[in-house]
């Protein structure tokens, strides 16, 4: 396999443009939030072109999470383009978000990560951009992402609620056994398997870097932290920016117990932070998943799962990158800032964007 990270939103932003403009047969593509802004216009406009010239061009966007109406897209059907909405009628399916960002080109090149299709998302710092990831991948396992874009896009073109047939996909997915895997999450009963995967591989590292744009994961999850790091360094980088303070009040709430345990955390400061990555020993995972309840219990949501120990070092010195733009959480600063009435608003935080919806968490706003 071959990775290119791209950081930064400018090269995110061309890069995807350039993987459909490369392609001569097929363009399949699913993102959570695709804006009628400039940027969705001009992605929109390339996927129209692409299909004037005979590619097969196929779209899912979530409609709970895309603003643009359908209209916008009636350039791309009109050129021959495939449309659809995932979720698109008030029933139980409308309970579940489709997470997930990627794009693949000829079966063959894949690009994933958290970004979505809307201008913040390729934004300079400058411009009160998000600070976020996307990953292009040459390799076998853009085939797996392109069985997984076929399920998906059969399953949205059914009627009815089919909420069962989306968990038994996820359940039933084989996400391989290769170094390269896609692990997925949804609407399941237990921990998605992409946090069962993380789970165990916490269990036995010695090692964590993390960075996380929402950070509020269960009990046990924490549990696992907070021992991995009696055996070695355990590092965060969180949000200290965001639209949504209340993702932030909600990580805040947890970080009493894990600084005591030796956690190291560290709230990135220049802009919002939407990354999604880690790295436990020689372990990398990418893609579009947080770590907070829904993102492990209820959205459907992928990860890339890489066991390569070149690769692990070259992130974590993307993450070195990212703490030194960022203000160190000590002990002093948590007990400062830990007062009665933040610690209220930082559990109520938790609450709300760990059972509730984070429209209704965003529409508050109490996090900080």
């Amino acid at each position: 396999h071959l990775f290119r990270f791209h950081p930064q939103g400018a090269d995110r932003l061309e890069s995807l443009l350039a993987l459909i403009e490369g392609a001569a047969r097929t363009l399949q593509l699913c993102f959570y939030m695709f804006q009628a802004d400039h940027t969705g216009t001009v992605v929109r406009d390339a996927l129209m072109r692409a299909a004037q010239r005979g590619v097969e061009v196929r779209l899912i966007v979530d409609a709970f999470g895309t603003d643009a109406e359908p209209s916008f897209f009636d350039p791309l059907v009109r050129a021959g383009g495939s449309f659809s909405l995932f979720s698109p009628r008030w029933n139980v399916r409308y309970l579940i978000r489709n997470h997930q960002k990627f794009a693949v080109a000829d079966g063959a090149r894949v690009m994933t990560g958290g970004f979505n299709i809307s201008d913040h998302y390729f934004a300079s710092p400058e411009e009160n951009g998000w600070n976020d990831l996307g990953v292009s991948i040459e390799g076998p396992v853009a085939a797996r992402f392109v069985a997984w874009f076929g399920e998906l896009e059969r399953w949205a073109g059914n009627g009815g609620s089919q909420f069962l047939a989306i968990r038994r996909l996820v359940r039933d997915w084989n996400e391989g056994s290769s170094e390269v895997q896609l692990l997925l999450g949804g609407p399941t009963r237990i921990t998605s398997a992409w946090a069962r995967r993380v789970k165990i591989d916490v269990a036995r590292g010695t090692r964590l870097d993390l960075v996380m744009a929402y950070f509020s994961p269960p009990r046990s999850i924490r549990r696992l932290i907070r021992q991995l790091a009696a055996r070695g360094p355990a590092r965060l980088v969180l949000a200290g920016k965001s639209d949504n303070t209340t993702t932030i009040g909600a990580a805040r709430a947890l970080y009493g117990g894990l600084l005591r345990a030796g956690v190291r955390i560290a709230e990135f400061e220049p802009c919002k932070l939407h990354t999604k990555l880690l790295v436990i020993d020689e372990v990398t995972y990418f893609g579009s998943a947080n770590f907070d309840m829904r993102s492990i219990r209820l959205n459907l949501e992928l990860m890339v799962r890489v066991e390569d120990a070149m690769l692990a070092r070259q992130v974590r010195g993307l993450i070195d990158h990212l703490e030194r733009s960022s203000r160190e959480v000590t002990g002093d600063w948590y007990r400062a800032k830990a007062t009665i009435l933040n610690r209220i608003r930082w559990r109520l935080s938790w609450f709300l964007v760990s059972v509730l919806d984070y429209t209704v968490a965003r529409r508050l706003n109490l996090g900080i």
